[in-house]
């Protein structure tokens, strides 16, 4: 059961953000499985729950150690993070609901990182067509304590509606609140309340992107299947009345 993280989970998460080697690490690994790795998986296993449960959504906490995507010199991560999200073989084409730790504090919320582009179109025609509901929910999120951030396309995508304008310029996008580091919160077990109410907020905007993807992967089969046929090679059709050589 999850009891909060502790000064000593901040101060390992400082610290090997500032000592990314072998050595350090070895020397306060016990430290970082007792407060930092343990504690998560707990952290992820509570708060996956009902959205396991009700959604058919999975979870998964991270491990300290780089992934290819690192540098060669970075041997560690300097955050520790979970997800819940709908299994997919690409995680950052889809989106999660998510929660990180570094020495800093910790940030949680809705991420989708590398969207195809398809996916973010469908995204502006919701924005465009449903009377404005879109809007009104992503700044109910917006004022309920996330900011939204994400990566811009350098050129605008032309909008005439002036309240959609600027969701119009995200080709990625983030939901996210923050704990900074001597929060009351992250040394607690109300943590974990915290982020099921708050994810419980997000989860329409995850299955709505998760059907967008689904739509978008389903139409990019279709096109496909279309252009394999186009290009095979006629055959010649068989006579239409039998007759003897």
């Amino acid at each position: 059961m999850f009891k909060g993280f502790t000064n000593q989970a901040l101060d390992f998460m400082s610290g090997i953000r500032d000592h990314n080697d072998k050595e350090w690490f070895e020397e306060h690994k016990q430290i970082y499985l007792d407060n930092v790795y343990y504690p998560m998986k707990e952290l992820c296993a509570d708060v996956s729950e009902p959205f396991t449960n009700k959604y058919g959504m999975m979870s998964k906490a991270g491990r300290i150690y780089s992934d290819p995507s690192y540098p060669p010199y970075r041997k560690y991560r300097e955050d520790m993070w979970f997800i819940i999200k709908y299994e997919t073989f690409d995680w950052s084409k889809t989106p999660s609901l998510f929660f990180e730790l570094s020495g800093d504090g910790a940030v949680y919320g809705f991420k989708l990182t590398h969207p195809a582009a398809p996916v973010m179109e469908k995204f502006r025609n919701r924005l465009a067509t449903d009377g404005g509901e879109l809007i009104k929910d992503l700044k109910r999120l917006e004022r309920s304590g996330f900011d939204l951030s994400g990566d811009e396309y350098k050129r605008p995508k032309p909008c005439e509606d002036k309240a959609a304008l600027r969701y119009y310029s995200y080709k990625s996008l983030r939901l996210t609140a923050s704990l900074p580091a001597g929060s009351p919160e992250l040394s607690g077990s109300s943590l974990s309340d915290t982020l099921k109410k708050a994810f419980r907020r997000l989860v329409p905007l995850v299955r709505m992107f998760e059907e967008f993807v689904s739509e978008s992967e389903a139409e990019k089969r279709a096109q496909k299947e279309a252009a394999a046929e186009q290009s095979l090679p006629s055959m010649p059709e068989a006579p239409q009345q039998d007759f003897m050589w």
